[in-house]
């Protein structure tokens, strides 16, 4: 109801209940109530106080019409609250949506892989940490991770028991290939080896290559009985007659480089780790891995001594 129109319906019967309570008050000194109800005194009092209410409400109900204009002031104030708070809420709205955009195509334009990648190949070219030595823990991790092969450049390995578990597991649990090359026991680049490793030192330390190498082909023949046959065909192992430039043990696209200095064992050396088949230096390695194993010859497993004498230097 329109608060005017209302306004004037409550004045309109406040003024006649005023005016019946006048009436009824005048009527009363006349005596006609009386007349019209005897003994009605408890009416009369009612009647009274009715009258005094009205008219207290007549004195107040221009107070009580501001309310109704105070209510509609607030609701007026709050719809236009309302109706900005949208506004401001579509505005945030929009501008996060074009600063997300922004940052989704910034982000988009910089690759931060490739960037680090190729820091990595201009700075580096490949290298991304040198061990103090051969870092069996982390050969070991990387080989538990490998999901393409397992490939191992030595003379011989003095740490092949120390290897032996994660590369049965590799044969047997990730069935993927692994590959070995060692220097042929025969071959006179054997004895070139067993005088770099003595010249320098006490004849006490003196290590015989050729020897190793048979060692490590006994526990290559105990790995290779140790696992199912289905992974047999997995192990390849062969002996080559050239002088090696590097000691290289790959797992995946992941390298450990050392050299064979005099006076120490390969694994003894400082191992340079190259992540990455593409780089400069994994693609260098990957050539002399490939030369390796195509000058060399196969041992077969497990009578490695007879595979070894059907085999012309």
């Amino acid at each position: 109801m329109n608060s005017d129109v209302r306004y004037r319906v409550e004045r309109i019967a406040l003024a006649l209940m005023s005016a019946s309570g006048v009436v009824v008050l005048i009527a009363d000194l006349l005596g006609w109530l009386d007349a019209l109800a005897p003994g009605g005194a408890l009416p009369k009092v009612t009647l009274l106080i009715l009258s005094t209410v009205t008219v207290f409400l007549l004195l107040e109900i221009d107070r009580l019409r501001k309310l109704d204009v105070v209510q509609e002031q607030v609701t007026a104030l709050d719809e236009a609250v309302q109706t900005r708070i949208a506004r401001l809420d579509d505005t945030v709205q929009s501008q996060v949506a074009r600063l997300d955009s922004s940052f989704r195509t910034q982000l988009a334009k910089l690759d931060i892989d490739t960037v680090a990648q190729q820091l990595k190949q201009e700075n580096y070219l490949g290298v991304i940490r040198v061990h103090e030595h051969f870092p069996e823990t982390e050969f070991n991790a990387f080989v538990d991770a490998a999901s393409q092969e397992v490939v191992v450049l030595q003379t011989w390995m003095p740490n092949l028991e120390q290897l032996r578990q994660s590369l049965e597991k590799a044969l047997t649990d990730q069935r993927i290939p692994v590959r070995i090359m060692l220097l042929h026991p025969s071959s006179p680049v054997a004895g070139l080896r067993d005088e770099a490793l003595r010249r320098v030192r006490d004849p006490a330390f003196a290590v015989d290559v050729r020897a190793s190498v048979q060692r490590c082909l006994a526990g290559l023949a105990e790995l290779h009985t140790a696992v199912p046959a289905e992974s047999r065909e997995l192990l390849r192992v062969r002996v080559y007659n050239s002088l090696p430039s590097i000691a290289v043990h790959k797992v995946d696209e992941h390298f450990l480089v050392s050299s064979f200095l005099h006076r120490q064992l390969a694994i003894d050396s400082a191992q340079m780790e190259i992540d990455g088949g593409d780089t400069t230096m994994g693609r260098q390695v990957r050539q002399e891995l490939d030369t390796l194993w195509d000058i060399g010859h196969d041992v077969a497993f497990p009578d490695w001594r007879e595979s070894l004498r059907n085999i012309d230097l």
